[in-house]
Formats: C-alpha cells, structure tokens, sequence
C-alpha cells in the first residue's frame, strides 16, 4: 500500500470516528428526548370527562404542583380499594380516561396522575422526577382515605419502572405491570443496537431489580406481538417475580391496541384486589 493510500485510509477512518462520535454525544444529549413523548397540552377538567370524577393535586418534595384526576367507583359495589395509574411516556391523563371508567364501573377508586411536563404540568420528567411524582400520587390517595395498603398500583410500560421502584419504598396491597420490561436499557438495547445504550443510559427503571426483593402481590398483562416492548421482556418479567399472583397474555395484542386499555385488562385488576382485600 502506498502512502498516499495509506493516507486516504487513515482519514476515512477519522471521518467514521468522528461521526461516531458525534452520534454518541448528541445520544448523549438528547437522550431524554427519546424516552419521554410528553403530550403538554392542558386537560380539561375531571367532571367535564368522567361523570363524577374531580381534579386533585399533588404536591411534590421538590415544590411541583401537578394535576391529577380522581375518578370514584361508580359500579355497583364499592371494594374500598384505589388503583394509582402510573402511565406510559406518552399522551397524558385524558387519554386514559376510558380505562380508568372501566376501573370504576368495577367497583374501584381510580387515581390518574400526569408526570411532570405532561398535560399541562410544570418540569421537565427525569427517572427521579417521576419517583417524586409517584409519592406525591401516593400522598393524595392517603388523603383521600386510601392509605398505601389499600391501594394497587398500575404501571403501563415506562410506568412499570416508576411502580416497580414506588412499591419498595411505599408497599401497597398489590401492583399490576403492564407492557413492562426487564429494565429500560433493555428495551434501548433492542431499539438502538449499534448505540452503547447501556453505558449512556441515565434513567434506567430496574424493574426486575426492585421486584426480585418485594413480597407484594404482581400481575403481569402484555401482548404477545409488542413492537414497543419485546415480549420477551416482559416474559421475563413474569418468570422472575417471586410473588406473582397472574399472568396475562393478551393473543395478537400490539403495546397500544385498544385491548390494553380495555375491559380484558380492568378485569385482572379487580381480580387482584378481590386477592387482596
């Protein structure tokens, strides 16, 4: 090889390296970016919604005051149990309006809590921004006569990492994943496989971690064909909970077909708090 060749070979080489690079910085950077769909537009209010239900807020240890809904059970029996919704990364607490109806309509309290930077609410969301706004929900439910060990927490995809870490530090009667993920590195790992995502990941939601400690109560529901979360994290998921009380396995089901948010889903909630009561 000649060394103009030899040249030429070394400055490409810089190029690729230097693009490299420039595309783990800016992962670097804009990490955040890619984790968290928050939608800001403001909500209307819980009664112009759901019938019944009314606005609460919660009130951060880091001085945020957030907006949530509270939806009371309008079925036919009152069980005397809350479900705190924790949501995915996306949209914010309208969206979930129909399923926490369903909840209702089975006899159970419904907390619809919205990140920081969701539907309207101050900050920007971070790993340790959602815990405090998951202990701030938790707060609100006990003032509102649903201490923790009358409550189920329900985390929906990101929002089985915030469950997953608030039940280790406030346990509840019993918690319901759903779409989770071993932890979110995992699923970055699937998305992204020429990134190093596990050494640049910040926020990284342990679910499987904080679950392998915990005696609480766990329903696991995911779709078996989720082109967001693998099924195989959530599999396994299950498969390592050591206090699994069921698993549901929704056939053809994709991360946001409308069975995830359907009555299939509802049912193994109440399922759980009849277990538990």
């Amino acid at each position: 090889m000649t060394g103009r060749n030899r040249g030429g070979l070394w400055r490409g080489l810089l190029v690729v390296l230097l693009l490299l690079g420039t595309v783990v910085a800016m992962s670097w950077a804009l990490q955040r970016q890619l984790i968290y769909f928050p939608d800001r537009t403001p909500v209307p209010g819980a009664g112009e919604v759901i019938a019944g239900a009314r606005d609460v807020t919660l009130h951060t240890a880091d001085g945020l005051e957030l907006r949530a809904w509270f939806v009371p059970p309008a079925g036919p029996t009152d069980e005397g149990v809350a479900v705190l919704v924790a949501p995915g990364n996306g949209g914010n607490r309208a969206g979930r309006a129909g399923f926490a109806e369903e909840l209702s309509r089975r006899g159970l309290a419904v907390l619809l809590m919205d990140y920081r930077g969701y539907g309207g609410n101050p900050g920007e969301p971070s790993e340790d921004g959602l815990a405090a706004d998951a202990d701030a929900a938790v707060e609100a439910l006990e003032e509102l006569g649903f201490p923790a060990e009358r409550t189920l927490y329900f985390g929906e995809s990101l929002g089985s990492g915030v469950v997953a870490a608030l039940q280790a530090r406030h346990p509840p009667a019993g918690i319901v994943l759903r779409s989770p993920f071993t932890d979110l590195a995992d699923v970055g790992a699937h998305h992204y496989p020429w990134l190093p995502v596990r050494v640049l990941l910040r926020d990284r939601f342990p679910v499987v971690e904080h679950l392998t400690t915990s005696d609480v109560p766990v329903t696991i529901i995911y779709g078996d064909r989720d082109s967001v979360v693998p099924t195989v994290l959530s599999a396994r998921v299950a498969d390592q909970a050591p206090s699994l009380a069921e698993r549901v396995v929704l056939a053809g089901a994709d991360h946001n077909d409308p069975v995830m948010f359907g009555s299939r889903v509802a049912d193994a909630v109440a399922r759980l708090a009849h277990r538990v009561e």
